[in-house]
């Protein structure tokens, strides 16, 4: 037998040391969370992604009475920008959540089905997708794309 491991690597960093397109798009998915629609769960989350060609794109949670019809702020965000621009690669994606109290103090991660959406996504683009999941104690950046989340993914290379 013979045993293997893998190893994720992420930055966590202060509020004072985001800067550049990381700054941006946390700032634009803190924005988002207000287009959230979660009167059930109170739980706002606001997603915004960068294109390869520079464009950002939002999107918000949107909660259904019948719990399984909603949809998270990622995959709000991801399809509108298959939609709307089409072609073009997502690059990164800033996640930001709050509830009634605030925003998290520990930066939130993509639920198991946005990460399979995100690495479909990434497969199509063709780039790695860098994560920044802010939260007030900290935000996380992961460089490894989405293989660094969701390891051992099942894709369209599983089916040949």
């Amino acid at each position: 037998m013979k045993k293997l491991s893998r190893t994720i690597e992420w930055s966590l960093l202060g509020q004072d040391e985001l800067a550049g397109n990381d700054l941006t798009l946390v700032n634009a998915a803190k924005e988002a969370t207000a287009g959230s629609w979660s009167p059930y769960s109170g739980f706002k989350v606001g997603a915004a992604l960068l294109l390869d060609d520079g464009t950002i794109v939002t999107g918000s949670n949107q909660e259904n009475a019948a719990y399984p019809s909603g949809l998270c702020a990622e995959r709000t965000a991801l399809f509108t920008a298959g939609h709307a621009h089409p072609g073009k690669a997502v690059v990164a994606l800033a996640i930001a959540a709050r509830n009634d109290k605030g925003y998290t103090a520990q930066p939130i991660t993509p639920c198991g089905a946005c990460r399979q959406v995100l690495a479909e996504t990434e497969q199509r683009g063709g780039k790695p997708i860098r994560y920044i999941l802010y939260g007030i104690d900290g935000t996380m950046i992961i460089d490894g794309g989405t293989d660094a989340i969701l390891p051992f993914c099942f894709g369209a290379d599983s089916m040949k």
